[in-house]
């Protein structure tokens, strides 16, 4: 059986600006463990728990933002499939806005950082193949809204 994590594409637009897809910038946790890979705010599903309520738990443990903070971006879900140590991996990411680009982020200990980068940076961050693919996925969602 997979291992199932959700999360969600955290983005803002920066503050004073049009809307559009050249002002947004997507949040982006260091690990504090492993090779300190950067990722989006996301983890593993508890029992009993449903998906979309694991990826905000896990985004208001991670990073301090809660669902009152964030706004879900309707029709957008990516489903990651990769292996960790051996075993299959299933991670599910849902598009969220920031509802105000100046609220702080509060890192748990699984992270020692965090960046707000426009897409090319966080794509460089991102690292992985999938998940470059994810935030570029997302990007045209918005661009297409």
């Amino acid at each position: 059986m997979a291992l199932r994590a959700c999360g969600f594409i955290v983005f803002r637009r920066l503050v004073g600006s049009k809307p559009s897809p050249s002002n947004i910038e997507y949040l982006l946790l260091q690990t504090s463990y492993g090779e300190h890979h950067w990722t989006p705010p996301k983890g593993h599903v508890d029992p009993g728990e449903d998906d979309l309520t694991t990826a905000l738990r896990e985004t208001k443990e991670e990073a301090g933002l809660g669902a009152e903070q964030l706004q879900v971006i309707d029709g957008f879900v990516q489903e990651l499939r990769y292996e960790v140590r051996g075993r299959p991996k299933e991670v599910l990411y849902w598009l969220a806005e920031l509802k105000d680009p100046v609220t702080a982020v509060t890192l748990s200990d699984e992270h020692q950082d965090y960046r707000w980068a426009p897409l090319d940076e966080a794509c460089a961050l991102a690292g992985y193949k999938d998940l470059q693919d994810t935030l570029r996925a997302a990007h045209r969602h918005l661009e297409a809204k």
